[in-house]
């Protein structure tokens, strides 16, 4: 199977938003491709481990994540 089906099959299969980042930022990479996230006003609860009891540190963002890939020569 080459690397562009192996890439395919993997966002066929995406269930949840992690792996759909993953398999896109894959079929991606080595081809100067640019990935640029925005976020407004975004809050996440940050888990210090797994478990009920864990405590969770409050992150705000609001700015921009930009992902930037290229071939290497």
């Amino acid at each position: 199977m080459s690397d562009a089906e192996a890439s395919q099959n993997r966002i066929d299969e995406t269930t949840t938003w992690p792996d759909l980042a993953i398999s896109l930022y894959d079929r991606l990479t080595g081809r100067n491709a640019e990935i640029t996230y925005a976020f407004e006003d975004m809050a996440v609860d940050v888990p210090s481990g797994t478990g009920e009891d864990a405590e969770h540190a409050h992150w705000r963002l609001d700015g921009t994540v930009r992902v930037t890939t290229r071939e290497r020569e």
